[in-house]
C-alpha cells in the first residue's frame, strides 16, 4: 500500500492531516514531529508523497527541504509563512506545491491534491520543444506530478511518437520549431484525436497575440505563455487532464449499461456497424449473436426484480470472462443481450456460444434468502453476411425467436 508521510511539530494538526487522508484516501500515513523522527521514517519505508512544515524543533529554517530533496522525496510543503518572496524562493526548488496552514479548506485542498497526483500516474504526457532546456525543465515538473512523460525536438517526432502511443492524454507543444511547428502539429493531431481523446497545451513565448487565438481555433485547449511559474504550469496541466477525464467519465456513462457495465445498444450500433463493412470488404468471417435470458419475467415475478438483477449481472460476467477481449458485448435491453464475435469462424462462433449457453445453464446463484436461483439462455447467431447491418440484426433476431419457439436453451444458426 503507498504511504503518505506527514512531518509537523504541530501535533494536532498532523494527526487531523493524517485521518483525513487515511478515511478519504485509504492510504497509512505515518506522523513524525520533527526532523530526527523524519529520518527514521525515510530509513525504514519509501513514501508516495512527503507532506512537511518548513520549521521544525531541530531543523528551524528550512533544513528538510533539501534533506527531503537529497532523499528524492515529491514533497508538499505545509508553512504558515505567507510572505510573498519567500514562497516564491521555496517554490523554486523541486518541490509539487506550497500550502498555507490556514484551516480545514486547507487540507481538503492538500487531500484533492494527492488524489490528483494518484490519478497522474495513469497518464502519459508528450512534450514537444526544440530546446533541450525546455523539454528538461518540463520533464522534471511532469515527473514530479506522477506523470509518465516522453519528450521530442519538433513536430514530426511528435507525430510518429503519438502513432506509436496512442494512449497519450497531453501533448505539450511549443510553437517555433524545425521541421514541424506547433500549430501543424495541433492540425496533424486533431486529424487523428478529438479534444475528447487528447489534450493539447502550447506553451510559447511568442509575442503576438493572435498566435494564441490560432493555437485555440486549430484545436488545442489551453496556452501557456513563456516563461511561466511552476504554480502556474502544474494548475494548468492537472485542470487540462482533470478535463480529460471527466469528459471519458460522461462518455462511458453514456456508452454503458448501468447495471452490468456492458455497453449498451447505442455503442454497439455505432462501433458494430463500421466493423461490419470493413470485416465484408476484406472477407473477414465474423458472428451477430442474440442472447436472451429465458424466462427472466417469472424469475422476477418469482424471487423479486433485485434477484433477477442479479442473475442479468451474472450472465454479464459470463460473457465478459469468456469472450475474446477484441469482441464487442452489449446489453441490448433488460434480459437481451448483443455479441460481435470478431474474426471468428462459424465452427468458433458455435463453439463459443455453445459454451456460453452451458455455463449459464450449470450456474446456480444464490437469491437474497438463499434459495438456489438457475437459468438458461437462448441463442440466435448469423454468420452470413452477404446482406446489410441491419437486415443481418434481423435476421440473428429471426434466429433467436427460432430458438425460443423451439424449446429455450438452445442455439440457432443460419
Amino acid at each position: 500500500m503507498k504511504k503518505i508521510l506527514v512531518i509537523e511539530d504541530n501535533k494536532t494538526l498532523a494527526k487531523l492531516i493524517a485521518k483525513k487522508i487515511q478515511t478519504e484516501l485509504g492510504l497509512e500515513v505515518d506522523v513524525a514531529y520533527q526532523l530526527s523522527e523524519a529520518k527514521l521514517f525515510l530509513h525504514k519505508s519509501e513514501y508516495f508523497l512527503v507532506l512537511t512544515d518548513l520549521n521544525l524543533p531541530d531543523a528551524p529554517n528550512g533544513e528538510i527541504v533539501d534533506y527531503l530533496l537529497k532523499k528524492e522525496s515529491r514533497i508538499i510543503i505545509l508553512s504558515a509563512n505567507i510572505d510573498k518572496s519567500f514562497r516564491e524562493s521555496v517554490m523554486k526548488k523541486n518541490i509539487i506545491d506550497y500550502v498555507t496552514k490556514g484551516g480545514v479548506d486547507d487540507i481538503n485542498y492538500i487531500v484533492h491534491t494527492i488524489k490528483r497526483l494518484q490519478k497522474n500516474q495513469e497518464h502519459k504526457v508528450l512534450v514537444v520543444d526544440d530546446s533541450m532546456v525546455i523539454r528538461k525543465q518540463m520533464k522534471s515538473m511532469l515527473e514530479n506530478l506522477f506523470f509518465n512523460v516522453i519528450t521530442v525536438a519538433h513536430g514530426e517526432e511528435a507525430v510518429g511518437m503519438i502513432k506509436t502511443h496512442p494512449d497519450i492524454s497531453l501533448v505539450l507543444t511549443d510553437y517555433n520549431m524545425p521541421v514541424m511547428d506547433g500549430l501543424q502539429l495541433t492540425n496533424e493531431i486533431r486529424k487523428l484525436y478529438s479534444k475528447s481523446e487528447m489534450n493539447i497545451i502550447a506553451v510559447s513565448g511568442n509575442e503576438d497575440e493572435q498566435i494564441t487565438a490560432l493555437f485555440l481555433k486549430q484545436g488545442a485547449n489551453d496556452y501557456i505563455k513563456k516563461p511561466f511559474s511552476k504554480e502556474e504550469f502544474s494548475c494548468r496541466v492537472n485542470n487540462s487532464i482533470e478535463a480529460l477525464e471527466n469528459i471519458h467519465i460522461i462518455t462511458k456513462h453514456a456508452n454503458r449499461d448501468f447495471l452490468t457495465g456492458l455497453y449498451n445498444r447505442k455503442y454497439f450500433y455505432k462501433n458494430a456497424q463500421p466493423y461490419f463493412t470493413t470485416a465484408q470488404a476484406e472477407g473477414e468471417s465474423f458472428g451477430v449473436a442474440m442472447i436472451n435470458i429465458d424466462d427472466l419475467k417469472s424469475i422476477n415475478e418469482t424471487y423479486g426484480q433485485e434477484n433477477g438483477d442479479k442473475i442479468v449481472i451474472y450472465l454479464a460476467d459470463i460473457l465478459r470472462a469468456n469472450c475474446s477481449e477484441y469482441d464487442l458485448i452489449s446489453r441490448f435491453g433488460e434480459e437481451e443481450f448483443s455479441l460481435l464475435l470478431k474474426n471468428a469462424s462459424q465452427t468458433d462462433a458455435i463453439n463459443t456460444l455453445e459454451m456460453l449457453r452451458e455455463k449459464a445453464q450449470k450456474s446456480v446463484i444464490l437469491s437474497d434468502k438463499g434459495e438456489e436461483m438457475k437459468f438458461t439462455i437462448s441463442i440466435g447467431l448469423s454468420v452470413h453476411h452477404e446482406n446489410s447491418f441491419e437486415e443481418t440484426l434481423n435476421q440473428t433476431d429471426m434466429m433467436l425467436y427460432n430458438a425460443k419457439q423451439e424449446g429455450k436453451n438452445r442455439l440457432i444458426s443460419n
